[in-house]
């Protein structure tokens, strides 16, 4: 461990109100997101629930357009108003109720307690702005530094994350920087402030295998070093695997899905689940085969528009195993094996 991540980890360590590994610092329960649309509401986050603890890394997945990012954004209340809108549950960082506490005091949260990945970093970082400054910012205003302290310790937190020659990096514009820097100036912003909850909005988009495999290691080395609960955001099952502890599948703004890693892989119970591991490309099914045994398999359909949904299951119109009862009623989403939860009348068959 560096001495700057050990300096880190000493200040978590003595931060108040620390929670141990394993103790929840996150819950989320009945969280509603709407956005009124000429075409109609749509219901964008429908009572989404869930809970992240200490140390844990959770992962939401689905296809694009499900509502794993507007979760996300719900979490810290940055969903434009309007149209956007969060109707309804509540979201508890450590016994406070972020969807109560007023914009100034929210403002104290985002980028200290909980910070976030953004998605494109070239589109979230200020392009006339240094790297150095962006990072400083952060923490001028949560920490209470001076501009050359915090400019210190910009440089500290980019070599923290293997940003090579910090001191000049600080002072280059994103547009000088990779793709695969622009990310890890993106992690070390979002950890300036020692966060309790990190979320990570698909972070290894666009990027090459070799950087995204680096991205995700340095992700997972300071959550162990620091004790971060992480909110992991993504479509690529394969980097579920490798980094998450539970995982919860959504689908058209609900979840359908919910268990721990090792379980959903084994035995997944929602057929859309199922559907979204059929569609990994495998070595096996490409090699010294046929173009029609070596197919990948495919969900048909679309996911339906959100603002004119089925009155049943959402995922019928697309699924093999409908009947008149998904097409008319919504499953309940219950415990059907010991902590593997599913909304889905046929689940497992």
């Amino acid at each position: 461990m560096s001495p700057m991540t050990a300096q880190i980890a000493e200040k978590v360590e003595a931060a108040p109100r620390r929670r141990s590994i394993g103790e929840v610092v996150l819950t989320v329960d009945d969280l509603q997101t709407v956005f009124y649309t000429r075409a109609g509401m749509v219901r964008a986050v429908d009572r989404v629930s869930f809970a992240l603890k200490a140390g844990e890394t959770l992962a939401i997945v689905g296809e694009s357009g499900c509502g794993k990012s507007i979760t996300a954004l719900s979490l810290l209340r940055l969903i434009p108003d309007p149209p956007g809108r969060i109707v309804g549950g509540k979201v508890v960082l450590e016994g406070t109720d972020l969807l109560s506490l007023s914009e100034p005091a929210m403002r104290k949260v985002r980028g200290n307690r909980v910070s976030m990945i953004f998605q494109e970093p070239m589109t979230s970082l200020n392009p006339v702005l240094t790297v150095g400054r962006q990072i400083s910012q952060a923490l001028m205003m949560h920490q209470g530094m001076s501009k050359a302290a915090a400019m210190e310790r910009a440089v500290e937190m980019l070599r923290l994350v293997k940003v090579p020659e910090p001191a000049q990096r600080v002072k280059e514009y994103p547009h000088q920087l990779s793709g695969g820097m622009r990310q890890r100036v993106m992690i070390a912003m979002a950890l300036s402030c020692n966060p309790r909850v990190l979320i990570a909005d698909e972070p290894t988009t666009a990027l090459d295998v070799t950087i995204q495999a680096q991205i995700l290691d340095l992700i997972l080395e300071l959550q162990n070093q620091l004790g971060t609960a992480v909110i992991l955001i993504t479509h690529d099952l394969g980097v579920v695997a490798e980094t998450a502890q539970r995982v919860i599948v959504m689908y058209a703004g609900r979840k359908v899905e919910e268990a721990t890693v090792e379980e959903l892989f084994a035995r997944p119970l929602h057929p859309y689940t199922r559907g979204l591991m059929a569609s990994i490309p495998r070595l096996g099914l490409m090699r010294n085969q046929t173009v029609e045994t070596g197919r990948l398999q495919e969900i048909p359909g679309m996911v339906p528009p959100l603002f004119d949904l089925p009155a049943g299951c959402a995922y019928a119109p697309r699924c093999a195993l409908a009947d008149d009862r998904c097409r008319a009623e919504y499953p309940p989403f219950e415990e059907k094996r010991d902590a593997h939860w599913a909304a889905c009348w046929h689940a497992g068959e």
